[in-house]
């Protein structure tokens, strides 16, 4: 099966399985999971085209144990990103960009984590580059531990097998096996929806604001000036 890259040749989904194999497919789960340096690869659409290649009989192991290792690896690696996160602390938030790290993606994914708390450990995972920043600012935060690993294994099961599974049910479609290139930039379209629709809602809520705060303000004084501020009852005199 050929299959569209959607970036370098080498990000390629069915480049990387057919090179790499399953032990392929779960490194890049595992580092986009928890590991700084992971936050640009392929997850979803690769994920999507295991499962195709596992109901079509391209990659020779049973569906069954892909999602457990799938799972497995997803899981371990949030666990491996929550500990480096308390181990670095704030520290992260001062690093210096590089090729590979931008301050940028660090604050999207704390904001991110302020706004959903617990539970966006789950939704993270849906989110290309914030799921691989999200567990790191659990741990920087020190999220209780035990909320941690109960929201951990539900985004993990849900993204990591839930894209799998999904890739495996639409590859037994004559229609979907034979258009996998559109089907891949789909996945790739769907999964940043998320980004898009949360640009929006700040964009919006920031118009909001800057209405609202420009209608504030004591009003100007009778000659024309601005009005004087009343001195509250404790103020100097």
């Amino acid at each position: 099966m050929n299959t569209l890259a959607l970036g370098p040749s080498w990000l390629d989904p069915d480049y990387l399985i057919n090179t790499f194999g399953l032990p392929g497919v779960l490194l890049i789960v595992f580092a986009e999971s928890g590991l700084l340096i992971g936050f640009f690869l392929p997850g979803d659409s690769l994920l999507f085209t295991t499962g195709l290649l596992v109901t079509t009989d391209q990659l020779k192991t049973p569906l069954w144990l892909v999602c457990l290792l799938v799972g497995l690896a997803a899981i371990i690696g949030d666990q491996v990103g929550y500990l480096f996160g308390r181990k670095v602390g704030p520290s992260l938030f001062k690093r210096p960009d590089s090729r590979l790290f931008k301050q940028e993606n660090v604050e999207k994914a704390h904001e991110f984590f302020e706004k959903y708390g617990p539970k966006s450990l789950i939704l993270a995972r849906f989110v290309p580059i914030v799921r691989t920043f999200t567990p790191i600012i659990a741990g920087v935060s020190r999220m209780n531990y035990r909320s941690f690993i109960t929201f951990n294994i539900i985004g993990g099961i849900l993204w990591g097998v839930g894209v799998t599974l999904l890739g495996a049910a639409l590859g037994k479609i004559d229609f979907v096996h034979q258009n996998i290139e559109a089907m891949l930039i789909l996945i790739v379209l769907i999964s940043v929806v998320p980004i898009g629709i949360e640009f929006l809602r700040a964009r919006s809520k920031s118009k909001k604001e800057a209405a609202a705060g420009g209608g504030e303000g004591p009003g100007p004084s009778a000659d024309g000036g601005p009005a004087p501020v009343q001195r509250g009852r404790h103020a100097k005199r």
